[in-house]
């Protein structure tokens, strides 16, 4: 899930390969409804399964790729480790006709044509429980209608905040229901000049696709529905309106800005007590139980009179529609969704009801923030609606940076729609 914001910045290049490289796939199997068969005796059958993960979670990878070899004898799952150069190394693969059998994936709209549509082999499959699937999370692995992978785990963001620091200058703790006039009180109570502490920390280089959640809930967004135009939209009153706000609460001096060059990272500054809220994934909650902070989570602050609206961060599993292996990658990709893989993966959270019902995630007070925003995730992200999308990102990353260091946000927003214009003709 995280793997989404390090890789963004080499999608054009991915796209790039795509284009020069992509050559005719290989002669494609028909896709079996009942599943594949187990290979013939003395045959072996080596499906490649290519991953982002590195360290411990490519450790996680190859148990389930071990898991499911004792479950189907002949199959020899080879795991490729791709790392930080997946992007690269996944349209290499595909521009030489060399594509993994199955793979991560986040980016559709860039490889979506290299991929095998799975939806009839997830109408055939009775064992797949689709119901068992939180269903916003089909939204984030859809092109033109189709289904190109399998929901393997997901991140909503929540608003993290330090019990000790609230309970020190006697505030109470958040709570579901909270509006943003009430943040900006709870922030303006919890800055401290003379300890440089701060009740909030805003991101000096952001990535847009975090912020459309808070955009959503206040009625904008950076796009048309349609994906066909951006003016109107990303440089709305609704989308300047919150991107100002953020820009303000470093102005009134009640947020501090993070992460910048030679700066430390909002997650450090929250585990030293210098910020007493910080809006984030589940990536780092791990860090701050270890750091001992007595941390707390509550679902994101609603626009008075507005829905709450939440953005998902999803990896997914897909089968390259070169395969020649493709029944037997559906069986893999069937088994990586599983609850048995499922609760093997700690990278993110999981993506089946069941699971969450049998660890109680929805119950715990930490982690039932995350599936409450999941709840409100019923957007569909800008990436998946325009192909162009990547290019017109450099531009609104560059224009909301400058609105954190104090420019006027409809006045940012404009120059990025007209600089991005030339990609809608």
């Amino acid at each position: 899930m995280k793997r989404r914001m390090l890789l963004v910045t080499t999608v054009i290049l991915s796209a790039s390969f795509l284009a020069a490289g992509c050559s005719k796939p290989a002669s494609e199997p028909q896709n079996g409804a009942t599943g594949a068969q187990t290979p013939a005796p003395g045959k072996q059958v080596t499906l490649r399964f290519a991953t982002w993960d590195t360290g411990d979670l490519l450790k996680i990878q190859e148990t389930i790729a071990r898991q499911f070899e004792a479950k189907h004898p002949g199959v020899k799952v080879q795991v490729e480790a791709y790392g930080d150069g997946f992007d690269q190394k996944l349209a290499a693969s595909i521009g030489a006709n060399n594509a993994p059998d199955v793979m991560y994936m986040w980016d559709f709209p860039t490889y979506s044509q290299n991929l095998e549509p799975l939806d009839a082999m997830m109408a055939a499959d009775a064992g797949l429980k689709p119901d068992d699937f939180y269903p916003g999370l089909f939204n984030y692995v859809k092109i033109d209608g189709k289904t190109y992978g399998m929901p393997a785990g997901f991140m909503t963001r929540v608003m993290y905040y330090n019990k000790k620091l609230f309970d020190e200058a006697n505030v109470p703790y958040p709570k579901a229901g909270w509006t943003w006039d009430d943040f900006k009180e709870t922030a303006k109570k919890l800055t401290n000049p003379a300890k440089k502490q701060y009740g909030f920390g805003v991101r000096a280089e952001n990535d847009p696709y975090d912020l459309q959640g808070v955009i959503w809930s206040n009625g904008g967004s950076f796009i048309s529905p349609d994906g066909k135009s951006i003016e109107g939209f990303m440089n709305g009153n609704e989308t300047a309106e919150v991107l100002q706000m953020f820009g303000s609460l470093i102005k009134e001096k009640t947020a501090v800005i993070v992460g910048g060059k030679n700066q430390q990272s909002g997650d450090d500054i929250f585990k030293a007590g210098k910020i007493a809220m910080w809006e984030s994934g589940v990536w780092p909650l791990d860090g701050f139980k270890e750091a001992k902070i007595d941390v707390g989570t509550v679902i994101m602050p609603a626009f008075p009179g507005k829905k709450l609206k939440g953005v998902i961060a999803e990896s997914a599993v897909s089968i390259s529609k070169s395969s020649k292996n493709k029944e037997m990658a559906w069986e893999f990709v069937k088994y990586y969704a599983s609850d048995e893989a499922i609760k093997l993966r700690t990278s993110d959270l999981p993506v089946r009801k069941s699971v969450v019902a049998e660890k109680k995630l929805d119950q715990d007070p930490l982690y039932q923030s995350f599936y409450k925003m999941l709840e409100a995730c019923d957007d569909t992200p800008a990436f998946l609606l325009n192909p162009k999308w990547n290019e017109v990102n450099r531009n609104l990353t560059s224009a909301i940076n400058t609105i954190m260091l104090g420019q006027n946000a409809k006045d940012s927003l404009d120059k990025a729609v007209k600089d991005s214009e030339k990609f809608f003709k």
